[in-house]
């Protein structure tokens, strides 16, 4: 099947990059990059050229979101899944609470089930469902995920938090383009390898005052251990220099600050705006084919970031991908390997232009009617 399958030119998209991760990076980031030629690459993370580049990520994001003043915004090597740690060992006292629905909030739970000292329990639904993170009553910290890479599904709203529990969010997948009231987050994170189109083995952790002084204190109480390259205090204490830990990428703080600059030309609300047209073509398209459906049947649970489309059993997507990889046309959209589902996984990330997403459901649609 699609062994001889021929793309006509006109719905070849003009980049093939529809990855969930990572991301489509602009080839002019890297060509601004060349041209700091020998100035910044090799430069120590200690000395004014990065320590600027992370002032200008910092300043940048804190103008695209509208961060408050008194809220942190930490940076350091590791990712996603290194917070994913660094949070039940650092910013957890005695309980915590997830939200789960699907691979990477599946994994954030398991992280802080395997802290020996804190008790984490978990709300799941079945990976495809949404859902909805209320207020537990009795923990600390309450976890949710704004964005499940593997299935496409979003949260819809936040919980009200009481007393002196926390609310964190892994935004790595929807950070910057899936709605989030910031000042209803005290932990709000994400790798910048998807929205934010830069390179991975990197973290933004945005905190609220509660969220620095609770990590604060917990670093402060030594009979409780945290691994050194995991010290709120001290990624803290950097941060607020406007320097990393440890040594950074310098390629990952360029590209991530280079976004960041273009995303602030529209603003927070054009992006979401951009993300929503872009989810509105695609899960019209699978609505209207009928060999198509999209995976999350819940509107409101349905991703502007990330769309999962389940792809009738007698289409074998795996050929027509290999076809049109093999040709350099369309890169990315398997389904998560780990759901074993028929399903095409398409990002709706803001450097994949609208044009780019309509010629592909035009293009597999050509390919599909091709065959059937």
């Amino acid at each position: 099947m699609f062994e001889n399958y021929q793309a006509p030119e006109e719905l070849v998209p003009t980049d093939p990059r529809f990855g969930c991760g990572p991301s489509l990076i602009p080839t002019e980031y890297v060509e601004s990059l060349l041209k700091t030629g020998n100035h910044l690459l090799g430069t120590s993370h200690r000395k004014a050229p990065i320590k600027n580049l992370v002032k200008g990520i910092q300043e940048g994001l804190r103008e695209y979101f509208k961060i408050p003043e008194d809220y942190s915004i930490v940076v350091g090597n590791g990712g996603a899944t290194f917070l994913f740690d660094a949070i039940a060992l650092g910013m957890v006292k005695k309980k915590i609470h997830h939200f789960t629905c699907g691979e990477f909030s599946e994994k954030w739970f398991k992280s802080s089930a395997m802290v020996p000292w804190i008790e984490a329990s978990k709300t799941a639904v079945e990976f495809g469902k949404g859902i909805t993170p209320e207020y537990v009553e009795g923990v600390d910290m309450i976890c949710a995920t704004l964005n499940e890479t593997s299935t496409g599904v979003i949260i819809d709203s936040l919980p009200e938090m009481k007393g002196d529990c926390l609310l964190a969010i892994d935004a790595t997948s929807g950070g910057g383009q899936v709605t989030c009231d910031l000042s209803k987050v005290d932990c709000y994170f994400f790798s910048p390898q998807k929205v934010f189109a830069s390179e991975g083995g990197f973290y933004v952790a945005i905190l609220s005052p509660a969220a620095r002084k609770r990590a604060l204190e917990i670093a402060g109480d030594k009979s409780r251990y945290v691994p050194g390259i995991m010290d709120w205090k001290v990624a803290i204490d950097n941060s607020d220099k406007n320097q990393t830990y440890n040594t950074p990428s310098v390629s990952t703080l360029f590209f991530l600050n280079e976004q960041i600059k273009t995303m602030n030309k529209v603003g927070y609300n054009a992006v979401i705006e951009d993300g929503l047209k872009k989810a509105n073509l695609v899960y019209n398209w699978a609505n209207e084919k009928p060999y198509l459906s999209c995976f999350i049947e819940e509107d409101k649970y349905r991703s502007t970031a990330v769309a999962t489309i389940d792809v009738d059993d007698k289409v074998d997507v795996g050929a027509l991908l290999k076809n049109l990889e093999s040709k350099q046309q369309v890169y990315g959209i398997d389904a998560y390997r780990k759901l074993g589902r028929n399903q095409f996984r398409i990002s709706l990330f803001y450097n994949i232009s609208f044009a780019d997403i309509e010629k592909l459901t035009k293009l597999l649609s050509h390919a599909i009617e091709s065959e059937l």
